[in-house]
């Protein structure tokens, strides 16, 4: 931490030579010219802010030369941000238009986090969205945030597909959608299979990183996810995306809405419809989505509803692909089909389809799922400063995947042996379906209290309930004994409350040192069935509360460069299987993360370009995450014969984190980042199952890396304006190896990849009904890399040897999507 402190102060040191200038200006009334004493005018990018004085007056001291941005609001005006090239001693003039309706709408800043709260994040425009989306899913749109790492089952980005933040997979992320939390309560996992297309409903999107602010839903373990949907539109519009590409890839959306009707009242719609092949063989998606919002929008108070719902299916491609398709070779797969006794049909599907081979081969092997989302919105200023947000939510979800199974025991579904002359049948092929329906309600709800620009503060939290029904049936059996059609061979239901408050403040002692304080409060209390000692099939319950304090501090050493540190404690409860596939005495302890963030980010100025103000966006972070009991997989078998995660005494995770962005005139943007981390269990047993004796043998490790987690991670993009209207960009990401498991084998990895994508976007301008025509081609992995970014192991002992089976995800090769999109 010292070292990294020296180092920071040694890059800011030459910063201080430079020459400074002021920055001052006036903010007015467009309607009478009248001084508006009392704005808020805040620096982008920073903590640094001021209160309009007398005639609306302001200034900044002492910033060197470079571009700024400034934002600017006051109550009753709209916000407004100008840009200022600032080569000398500069006076601006900033008239604010009287505003006629309340424009908080769906209000998610209560989640948010700032340049004032000593956090690490990123935000995402709509912009930076709308430039990458192509139809993937949302993951694949954040892959240029810092430390994350993505990966698709069907190798192309549509279907399922995953994201990790520093490691941590998505239960570990919290979600939101408008403050709504969408982390399945149970699982803790986010299916953005179950929102195609919902990029193009997005507004921005805020990556926090490590612990975060206060949020609502499950614990932030590796990062946040803050989403926000799509804000009033003032002018009504049509608009229309269709994308083709590799592996019969289509997209196509119609978004439309009314704009303003009378000042009041708006609404928004889109409708969108996504299929793909696929790159792994059958590995098929047909997904359907919309999105509706309808808002009444008063001088202090607005309402809005908001409903959006996903219908997916999706032919499994969960299995994986065995090593010796990925990375060996002939005599690998040889060696793989014998030692598993493989033989026909399989056999066949082994030899025959290379690197994109599917182990399902059964014709209706998908996944059927459709969720519906509901929320009303309300929010209200009650005075200059004081404002509320509300709002109340319903989630529908119910669906099912279907599974061949060939050989199944009988007794495994509670039916009885088959008699057939003298045999006596105990096994049977058959098809069956697993179903989820549940429900997810509740309210959530923040006060806001911002009287100046030093301090802030906020009371905010939510309820919320899901019931859960999980159950299984039999569609059709060669034996079906004694089953009945639609007969439920296993139900199990769950219930599950989350309630949290918690109040968080912003305060300026300074103009340069601001501080920042939250302390949540969230309880936990879950029902369900599992299982006892005895393997008896019975309800259980369990409660938690957990506190989570929060402090940060911001220190500003001139505009537009600051210093910020602070540390978070987050608790999280175990997730379903850890409950149900235990009892109460081998159950697994929750767990804690203690997070350090500290950091910079600023604006440097680097001379000149063109005859321009040349500058560079910069933020370096340092991270600690240390984890208490953190839950992993050790292949154990606890008192009910389920394999189920143990909890670890110590793990940690440290890196730094680096960005940058730099304009070359109008013609040329780069931007990069690069997270170099450590990510270390202190202590762990593996266990492996020996098929001689029945038993389980130990291995010991000392300290040893987390698994699925990176030591490098980076991305560049370099992005041109070629001519009028046609923009390229070329992003290359690159991701160091990763281990499969926590015992640090060399032999259980995914190789480090490299993959570098081309993205071309003209737009051309019309003045009739036609405004705008954009045509776009996505080109990925432009220089073909055979890779993979997510796998999985196994190992046994048989015949006296060790054996390790390891099985990848496979991506695609280079594939290419073109798009048009046009508005009216």
């Amino acid at each position: 931490m010292r070292n990294f402190f020296i180092a920071v102060a040694a890059f800011l040191l030459p910063l201080q030579l430079l020459a400074q200038y002021q920055l001052s200006g006036r903010v007015t009334d467009a309607a009478n010219g009248a001084g508006l004493a009392g704005a808020n005018v805040v620096l982008e990018r920073t903590a640094t802010g001021v209160s309009a004085g007398d005639n609306g007056t302001f200034s900044f001291q002492n910033l060197p030369a470079g571009n700024y941005s400034l934002k600017v609001s006051y109550l009753g005006y709209e916000q407004k941000r100008i840009t200022v090239a600032l080569q000398q001693d500069a006076q601006v003039e900033v008239v604010l238009q009287p505003q006629a309706l309340q424009t908080s709408e769906v209000v998610v800043q209560a989640t948010r986090a700032d340049a004032r709260t000593g956090t690490t994040f990123t935000n995402v425009s709509q912009e930076e969205i709308a430039a990458r989306n192509f139809g993937q899913d949302l993951p694949y749109l954040l892959e240029q945030v810092p430390s994350v790492v993505v990966n698709s089952d069907a190798g192309a980005g549509v279907g399922y597909t995953g994201i990790r933040i520093r490691g941590s997979d998505i239960t570990r992320i919290n979600v939101t959608v408008n403050g709504i939390p969408i982390n399945d309560p149970e699982s803790h996992g986010v299916f953005f299979v179950n929102m195609p297309d919902f990029a193009s409903s997005v507004e921005d999107i805020q990556v926090q990183r490590g612990v975060g602010t206060s949020t609502n839903g499950a614990g932030a373990f590796g990062a946040s996810l803050n989403i926000q949907t799509q804000q009033v539109r003032r002018e009504a519009y049509a608009e229309t995306d269709h994308t083709y590409g590799s592996f019969n890839t289509w997209r196509n959306n119609v978004r439309f809405g009314t704009g303003l009707i009378n000042g009041k009242f708006a609404f928004d719609g889109r409708l969108s419809r996504i299929k793909s092949d696929g790159y792994i063989d059958r590995a098929s998606s047909d997904l359907k989505s919309f999105y509706f919002s309808g808002g009444y929008y008063g001088d202090k108070t607005s309402l809005k509803f908001i409903t959006f719902s996903g219908t997916e299916q999706t032919y499994q491609a969960w299995y994986g692909t065995p090593e010796a398709l990925v990375y060996g070779n002939a005599d690998d797969l040889q060696a793989y089909i014998d030692r598993n006794y493989i033989e026909g049909a399989d056999r066949e599907n082994l030899l025959n389809s290379g690197r994109r081979y599917n182990y399902y081969t059964y014709d209706n092997e998908t996944d059927n799922y459709q969720q519906d989302h509901y929320q009303l919105h309300l929010s209200h200023d009650f005075m200059p400063g004081l404002s509320f947000s509300g709002a109340l939510h319903y989630t529908y979800g119910r669906g099912y995947y279907e599974q061949f199974r060939a050989d199944d025991d009988l007794a495994d579904y509670g039916l009885a042996d088959v008699m057939i002359g003298g045999d006596t049948i105990s096994t049977t092929d058959l098809i069956r379906r697993r179903w989820l329906n549940n429900d997810f309600y509740g309210a959530t709800y923040a006060l806001q209290y911002n009287p100046n620009s030093r301090l802030n503060a906020t009371l905010g939290g939510a309820w919320n309930r899901y019931d859960g029904r999980h159950f299984g049936e039999i569609i059709w059996a060669r034996y079906a004994s004694t089953s009945n059609i639609r007969e439920h061979y296993y139900d199990n239901d769950a219930v599950k409350t989350d309630f949290n408050i918690f109040a968080k403040v912003s305060y300026g002692l300074t103009e340069k040192l601001h501080v920042f304080g939250d302390l949540q409060l969230r309880t936990v209390s879950y029902s369900f069935l599992g299982f006892d000692n005895d393997l008896t099939n019975i309800t259980q319950e369990a409660d938690y509360n957990f506190w989570n304090p929060k402090a940060g501090v911001v220190y500003t050493l001139q505009p537009e460069h600051q210093l910020y540190a602070s540390f978070a404690v987050g608790n999280r409860e175990p997730v379903r299987n850890d409950f149900t596939e235990s009892s109460p005495n081998s159950r697994p302890q929750h767990e804690t993360l203690r997070n350090l963030e500290a950091g910079y980010r600023g604006v440097i100025g680097l001379g000149e370009f063109a005859g321009k103000p040349l500058t560079a966006d910069v933020e370096a972070n340092y991270f600690y995450m240390n984890y208490k009991n953190q839950l992993v997989l050790t292949g154990q078998i606890n008192d009910v014969g389920a394999y189920t995660r143990t909890n670890i005494d110590d793990s940690y995770r440290q890196g730094v984190e680096l960005s940058g962005a730099m304009r070359l005139g109008e013609q040329a943007t780069f931007t990069t980042n690069l997270a170099y981390s450590q990510n270390k269990i202190d202590g762990f047993s593996e266990f492996i199952d020996d098929y001689d004796t029945g038993d389980q043998a130990q291995n010991n490790y000392g300290k040893t890396t987390i698994a699925f987690s990176p030591e490098w991670v980076t991305t560049s993009q370099l992005e041109v304006q070629v001519l009028k209207g046609l923009r390229a960009a070329f992003i290359y990401k690159s991701v160091s190896k990763q281990y499969l498991d926590n015992t640090e084998n060399e032999n259980r990895i995914i190789p480090a990849y490299q993959v570098g994508d081309l993205r071309l976007r003209y737009n051309i301008g019309f003045k009739n009904v036609l405004k705008n025509l954009e045509l776009g081609l996505l080109v990925n992995n432009v220089f073909n890399e055979m890779y993979a970014a997510n796998g999985y192991t196994f190992s046994y002992i048989a015949g006296g040897a060790p054996i390790t089976e390891n099985f990848y995800y496979p991506q695609a090769t280079r594939n290419y999507l073109l798009s048009v999109g046009l508005k009216f």
